[in-house]
């Protein structure tokens, strides 16, 4: 083996585990909420559980497309999901634990929403944030590990920037 090269145990992917929990536990909450939902149920004064479907992306974004952004959302996804495995393959986890996280939290809810569209041809969402009458669009556990995965990312990056600004500094 090539000095250069990692094993899976050295990359990110030694974190893959992670993603295929997550997406068990989206798909079982949204097998849940098609089962057991009928009615939102009230769960705090800014938070209801409810039964609703997405054709589109985030905000429903595209979902008047046709059907078409079922197949172009799908592809999109997957596309973004092999780049993603590739990236994390190439990432070695003792340096790069932060990114890695985002990276698996993104991939997760990918494969999560893509397995929707593809079986259903809708995003099943559940989760309905509001404030008096103001009403954020409902989401799921795969939007919430997307999100989260974002922001993770971008705080690597922030992270990463600090760090080459101090290096350059130093040196």
């Amino acid at each position: 083996m090539n000095h250069n090269e990692m094993t899976w145990q050295q990359s990110g992917w030694r974190w893959l585990w992670i993603t295929g929990l997550l997406i068990v536990i989206d798909q079982l909450t949204k097998l849940w909420i098609v089962a057991e939902v009928t009615d939102n149920i009230y769960v705090l004064p800014v938070l209801n559980i409810i039964h609703t479907t997405n054709e589109g992306a985030a905000w429903s974004m595209f979902a008047n497309m046709g059907g078409a952004q079922r197949w172009v959302l799908s592809a999109l996804a997957l596309g973004v999901s092999v780049a993603i495995v590739i990236w994390m393959r190439r990432l070695a986890l003792a340096n790069h634990r932060l990114l890695i996280g985002g990276l698996v939290l993104i991939l997760s809810g990918a494969i999560g929403n893509v397995i929707d569209r593809l079986r259903l041809g809708h995003v099943i969402d559940f989760i309905q944030v509001h404030w008096d009458q103001s009403y954020f669009p409902a989401f799921n556990v795969a939007d919430a590990a997307i999100s989260v995965g974002a922001a993770l990312v971008i705080l690597d990056s922030v992270f990463e920037h600090r760090r080459e600004k101090r290096a350059a500094s130093a040196g």
